[in-house]
């Protein structure tokens, strides 16, 4: 084993498509192109979207799949009190502020503050950040953003600049209904994991200077960084849970012809590789991480998948 520390971190609302078994490959192959370890955590700190079942849906698919983790499970849901003691840290150093706007409120001064909305409607105009109006109360509490820019390499798209007090603003870190945000939340996971490196979609790019932002207030590392190309449907837009992807598995229970080695193939082909010929799932894994080592894995020797 090397120093390398990776982490698959899906967020149990359904079970494993076609972009989350990518990024799942894609992770996978990274630990063990570099001979490290692979963890598994379940991000269920948004309760009101866990599904029932789902955690242990795509535990059986990743074991399905081939895609061996390293040590026990890690829940978000039992990890509360870390999250609670980073949010009092942040607080005691001024980083933080309660913010009493609604989503509605927030919209609308946007849309009447036409030169905070030329490019990025999304922005926190920075209602509360100087104090909350009398009479109301703290809804979310938000992280204080300076002006810095964050700059890192990513190590599928190469030198990346992220300016968030220009891209979001002050972003929340607890919410409105009490619930870890998912900014904190990664931050803290990572951080206590040992993480050294990130493999994850395109969708999660621009959170990572925030990520960043908060690994510097809280003195933690800064992972590197690998964010794949998203799996698109037939509409152009990004598959997920929430638009209808279908599961990988689906069918498979009931005797569909698909193997595992069929499901990795089309994994492979969103990564941009070429699947390896071979139908024997230990010897798929083997050539493709020996193929994933070529490009981003400067090892001398690879270790032969589980």
């Amino acid at each position: 084993m090397t120093g390398y520390v990776g982490r698959f971190a899906p967020s149990p609302t359904g079970p494993l498509h076609a972009g989350s078994a990518a990024a799942a490959l894609a992770g996978y192959l990274d630990a063990r192109a570099h001979g490290g370890r692979w963890l598994l955590r379940i991000e269920d700190v948004d309760t009101p979207r866990t599904s029932a079942g789902a955690a242990e849906c795509i535990q059986d698919q990743l074991r399905f799949l081939g895609l061996h983790w390293d040590g026990p499970v890690v829940f978000q849901s039992s990890r509360f009190a870390r999250y609670q003691g980073a949010f009092e840290r942040l607080a005691e150093a001024g980083r933080l502020f309660g913010c009493a706007c609604s989503r509605r409120e927030i919209a609308d001064s946007l849309q009447s503050g036409a030169s905070r909305v030329r490019a990025i409607p999304q922005i926190y105009p920075g209602t509360c950040r100087n104090g909350i109006a009398g009479g109301r109360a703290a809804r979310a509490w938000r992280f204080r953003v300076d002006h810095a820019t964050v700059r890192f390499d990513d190590r599928w798209l190469g030198p990346q600049c992220q300016v968030p007090a220009e891209d979001v603003g002050d972003f929340v870190v607890r919410r409105a209904d009490g619930i870890w945000a998912y900014q904190l939340a990664v931050t803290v996971d990572d951080g206590d994991a040992g993480v050294t490196h990130v493999v994850r979609g395109q969708d999660i790019l621009g959170s990572t200077g925030r990520q960043i932002l908060l690994q510097r207030a809280l003195d933690l590392p800064t992972p590197d960084y690998l964010h794949i190309p998203l799996a698109l449907g037939a509409d152009g837009e990004k598959l997920s849970k929430q638009n209808g992807a279908t599961s990988i598995t689906d069918g498979v229970a009931a005797g569909a012809a698909k193997s595992a080695c069929d499901l990795l193939d089309h994994a492979a082909r969103l990564l941009q590789m070429q699947p390896p010929l071979t139908r024997d799932r230990s010897g798929w894994l083997e050539e493709a991480t020996r193929q994933w080592a070529l490009r981003f894995g400067p090892v001398s020797e690879v270790r032969s998948a589980q």
